[in-house]
């Protein structure tokens, strides 16, 4: 993505929030002003001053789907080190605003992005959403050139099932735009989570039927780990 590209998102976001602060319905969804999870990222930055994760780690920043994986994630994707900043019910926009703050910092190698669910369930059109994705990689490469981006799919889930059609196409772009960059790599966490009739595994779900449980998390688990592990085992530091 160009500068200018990149400007042209960013002030999207700020036409948008502007927007909602005035109590103004705009033509289109937009994201709205960013800033609900200060809190969660505030306490982030104090763990990071008592103890900065180490630098070359895998950087994993998501939704709550990405916080809800911080129990059981570095168990799960071992023997790599990864930093797990999931936050919120966050968007891709809300990840684009804190990347400065819980990512760059890191001096990560690469980073593993969740976002998506809570963007199309607010009515972001999926070509917005991919694209506050290229500004979001945009910021950190200007800070670490040669990192490499995961990017999970967007799950079904239960309650959102209306929106899967929205979601497949979100799923779309980011694979095509995956597949067009040889430091970006689509891993698709959603086709196993469905059973035989397409429809989402409810035992993947929690009472919500919306969050995962640690079956779900199981699913998670063994799309990425091969993955990753193929390509960025090479990379980690010896201990």
């Amino acid at each position: 993505m160009s500068k200018r590209c990149l400007g042209a998102v960013l002030m999207a976001a700020g036409v948008a929030a502007a927007c909602l602060a005035q109590g103004d319905a705009p033509a289109k969804k937009t994201y709205g002003p960013p800033g609900r999870f200060e809190d969660q990222v505030k306490a982030f930055e104090a763990a990071d001053a008592a103890a900065l994760p180490p630098a070359g780690a895998i950087v994993c920043i998501g939704s709550s789907s990405m916080k809800g994986w911080h129990p059981t994630i570095k168990a799960d994707l071992a023997p790599l080190t990864v930093i797990p900043r999931g936050f919120g019910g966050s968007t891709m926009d809300e990840a684009l605003h804190v990347v400065d703050r819980i990512v760059i910092p890191y001096k990560p190698r690469a980073v593993m992005v969740y976002e998506g669910d809570n963007d199309i369930a607010a009515g972001i059109a999926p070509e917005l959403f991919r694209d506050t994705f290229l500004a979001f990689a945009e910021k950190v490469r200007a800070a670490q050139p040669e990192v490499r981006f995961y990017v999970l799919s967007v799950k079904p889930s239960i309650k959102r099932w209306a929106l899967w059609p929205q979601m497949r196409e979100a799923n779309r772009l980011l694979a095509e735009l995956c597949a067009g960059d040889a430091r970006m790599t689509f891993i698709d966490v959603a086709t196993p989570m469905l059973d035989a009739e397409g429809q989402p595994r409810p035992e993947l779900f929690a009472k919500d039927n919306l969050h995962m449980t640690r079956a779900g998390y199981e699913v998670w688990r063994d799309a990425v780990r091969p993955v990753l592990l193929k390509a960025e085992a090479a990379f980690e530091p010896q201990k």
